[in-house]
């Protein structure tokens, strides 16, 4: 079968748009698939802010992406003007009782050891040396936190924008709202039939985040779930130092607070009124991208003020003035898998990213482009399919 394309993309959000941008660097004919047109409000590739973060917790053979990603976010924003990536140093915090980041406890600790096995510099803070140089936040004198000052936040809907734009530059090809439904293996190429037409490929990316398991066999990844999360934007109290919130004094944080789940947030990057955004993460509840329910109520937000809010950023007012929702696609074990599909091998699939793929999506990019060249790549090992030999 004669392909059309060298490589097609379906999937066009954090680790689509990445590849696309790649391939079509590499002077490869390749086409870019997606439902909607990103950067859009219905996957897991916007709110705003994203955090990342060298010194991974989920585990030291992260950082090698994060490490690559922040490279070619520098030179994406050098060539596009695009402002993307802001280092305003992160901070892991834990208490003596603590909740499990993705399952994980020693969060702080497997942080600790990612940024030694990465060679980052960082330090080691009582609770009451950081609540000094950090005063928004109300941590006890004997919380441990780390901190180092390569961490930062992403902007994801305008990492996503600049990528797409270079791949058009490049020469790739974009079908913005259309529905990929189905591959098929055609032995030196690879049929993708969509809503609208039939395309093939020598090389096929998947990278459908929460639709994935639309396009592939649910017994390659057992437990695959699309989860809910909620995000919510609260104001800043007129009785407070408002650049105690913003990024010269404020870094994005993961806190282990004594609660179900850790916290997460970012520094103020607008006004008081527009708020600081701070959230949570929830693995309970599984749903549907088409069925979610998109709108975070009242209660929800009220909910997440008194619990994970109120009690360490007493600055913060209970009023939320904005809030999203995003989807977290995860295995059980919350690892990507970023490998040859098992029984096609002209197909690479990477996903899910379980809540913490876009500070890496650059560089797991950059490999899927790699590899769909046959070229050498960033060694991705560590995220084979489940019971890959």
């Amino acid at each position: 079968m004669t392909a059309n394309f060298d490589v097609i993309v379906i999937g066009l959000g954090a680790m689509g748009s990445a590849a696309l941008y790649q391939l079509a660097k590499r002077g490869r004919k390749a086409l870019g698939i997606d439902r909607h047109a990103p950067p859009h409000c219905f996957g897991s590739t916007h709110g705003e802010t994203r955090i990342t973060r060298v010194a991974c917790g989920e585990g030291v053979e992260y950082s090698p992406l994060a490490l690559r990603s922040n490279v070619l976010w520098r030179e994406i924003e050098r060539e596009t003007g695009a402002d993307l990536f802001t280092q305003n140093g992160f901070a892991a915090i834990a208490g003596k009782t603590r909740a499990a980041k993705a399952g994980n406890a020693e969060f702080l600790e497997v942080t600790i050891a990612a940024a030694k096995a990465a060679g980052i510099d960082y330090e080691l803070l009582s609770g009451k040396a950081f609540r000094t140089r950090c005063p928004a936040f109300n941590v006890r004198d004997d919380d441990e936190v780390y901190f180092d000052r390569v961490g930062g936040f992403l902007r994801p809907e305008a990492c996503v924008t600049a990528q797409l734009g270079l791949a058009s530059k490049y020469g790739a090809e974009l079908h913005m709202n259309e529905i990929a439904l189905s591959f098929a293996d055609m032995g030196d190429a690879v049929r993708v039939k969509t809503a609208t037409g039939t395309y093939t490929a020598r090389m096929l990316i998947v990278s459908a985040g929460p639709w994935l398991g639309e396009l592939l066999d649910p017994a390659l990844m057992p437990g695959l779930k699309v989860t809910r999360q909620i995000v919510c934007w609260f104001g800043v109290k007129e009785t407070a130092r408002f650049s105690d919130f913003q990024a010269g004094r404020f870094p994005v944080f993961v806190w282990q607070v004594p609660a179900p789940q850790i916290s997460y947030g970012f520094p103020a990057l607008g006004t008081p009124e527009e708020g600081v955004k701070i959230s949570t993460e929830q693995y309970d509840f599984a749903v549907t991208p088409e069925g979610v329910d998109r709108v975070v109520s009242a209660a929800e937000a009220a909910a997440l003020y008194d619990e994970y809010v109120e009690p360490y950023f007493p600055g913060l007012d209970r009023t939320c003035v904005r809030a999203d929702v995003c989807l977290y696609t995860s295995r059980p074990d919350s690892r990507f898998v970023i490998d040859r599909h098992p029984a096609h091998r002209n197909v690479l699939v990477a996903s899910p990213c379980s809540g913490l793929g876009f500070k890496h999506s650059a560089a797991i990019g950059e490999a899927l482009a790699a590899m769909a060249c046959g070229e050498p790549h960033i060694d991705l090992g560590a995220f084979r399919f489940p019971d890959a030999p």
